[in-house]
């Protein structure tokens, strides 16, 4: 490769962080380099492994059912080499072919949950303890902006950094100016904090439109504020300046809204996500709105159980066909460290979806929602991150709570079929 080609591949790779943004600019990078090979390489994208028999680090897991983040499977078997995944397929396969073969009967092998809305590093909770009960990646919304870490045996770990508001807005409302927050007042001063945010490792940029002032919302519950509410909020002008610049450096943009003023305003800004299903009930258009824009939802129903219009919300956007997303804001209150049944209840419950889309939503659906395909599926290629369960999770969500098996890169963390 040329130096020239090389300082191109140098500015792809520290501008966009994840593979399936790499994966975009490859062929126009091919064009100017004529060698899309080297390029790949020197940007280093994830290449599929190869299987090679009596590989010292390979396992073979064999198991009544898999779920492989799309489907349900009978009588696998799942392969895994060094970090990556390199087969799925029937029971039959030559088992010399790994190091350890480990059957764990009627059991469900699954991909790692991810977790898209949580608080674990301002309240203290333990990578090691959410691994071990099922959550393999957790995005942080909210906190200190740190660069991806863990998938070694260690919890997958991504952040967004603090949330940007602006002065007196919604969490330094609440919780005062620092890492859980930046105010911003300017287009200038937005660009440049999502720029640096970007630098810093945020793996989305994440704002608060919240006036405050909902009932049964937990930031009206269970903090005694610092400013009375109603908060300020961004005009759409500014949100619009923050979306622009994420987007130009290949970052979605998720807010925090509870009701129909903030989800208006990122409607009209150009939102991606929202980080929550809305506390108070929505205008209808709004909701339309948001399906037209195809705005994805993060659900975290459990924490959001005693508003009295989330239900409504969730069925209405279900019924217009918005896609739901799985996170229980894990380091909150009343939520478990790690994956939460009763999160999983409620979609079911809530939404017009079947349990195998609520699998969906919480593995490969949010491995897309990341830029990280195929992170949380089990197919040749994919991380080593995965799961297991005695018996059927199907009807039965409760067990996923407590997985008998948990291995991160391949590493295996947790095993109670030896």
């Amino acid at each position: 490769m040329t130096n020239a080609c090389r300082l191109i591949a140098d500015q792809v790779r520290r501008k966009f962080s994840s593979s399936r943004i790499l994966l975009r600019h490859i062929a126009v990078l091919a064009l100017i380099c004529q060698s899309s090979a080297s390029i790949a390489a020197e940007i280093q994208v994830p290449s599929q492994p190869r299987s090679e028999p009596g590989d010292a680090t390979s396992i073979l897991l064999t198991a009544r059912r898999i779920f492989d983040g799309v489907e349900f499977r009978s009588d696998q078997s799942v392969f895994i080499k060094g970090a990556a995944i390199v087969e799925v397929g029937p029971l039959e396969r030559p088992k010399d072919r790994a190091k350890e073969v480990i059957d764990l009967g009627d059991a469900t092998i699954l991909p790692g949950f991810i977790e898209l809305h949580a608080h674990i590093a301002i309240h203290n909770v333990p990578d090691d303890v959410v691994l071990k009960h099922g959550v393999t990646t957790l995005r942080e919304v909210g906190g200190p902006v740190l660069r991806a870490s863990g998938g070694n045996g260690k919890l997958r770990h991504l952040t967004s950094g603090p949330i940007i508001t602006v002065q007196g807005g919604y969490p330094i409302s609440i919780f005062g100016a620092g890492y859980v927050a930046e105010a911003v007042q300017s287009a200038e001063e937005a660009r440049d904090l999502v720029r640096r945010l970007v630098e810093g490792g945020a793996a989305v940029i994440k704002i608060a439109l919240e006036p405050g002032g909902e009932p049964g919302a937990p930031w009206s519950q269970q903090h005694p504020g610092i400013v009375p509410p109603p908060w300020a909020m961004a005009k759409v002008e500014l949100v619009s300046t923050i979306v622009a610049e994420a987007h130009r450096l290949g970052k979605l943009v998720t807010a925090h809204i509870g009701e129909s003023r903030g989800a208006s305003i990122a409607l009209a800004a150009g939102v991606d996500e929202w980080a929550h299903v809305p506390c108070s009930e929505l205008d209808d258009r709004l909701i339309e709105r948001a399906a037209l824009q195809k705005v994805k939802v993060v659900t975290t129903l459990d924490t959001m159980s005693h508003c009295p219009g989330v239900f409504i919300n969730a069925r209405k956007l279900s019924e217009a066909g918005v896609s739901f997303l799985y996170g229980a804001e894990i380091a909150h209150v009343d939520v478990p460290w790690g994956i939460d049944a009763q999160e999983l209840q409620l979609m079911r419950h809530a939404t017009r979806m079947s349990d195998v889309e609520i699998l969906r939503a919480a593995t490969s659906e949010a491995g897309k929602e990341l830029g990280m395909e195929p992170l949380e599926k089990l197919t040749a290629g994919a991380p080593a991150d995965l799961i297991a369960v005695k018996g059927n999770p199907l009807g039965n969500f409760k067990i996923l709570e407590y997985p008998d098996l948990v291995i991160s890169g391949g590493t295996v963390v947790l095993n109670n079929f030896r």
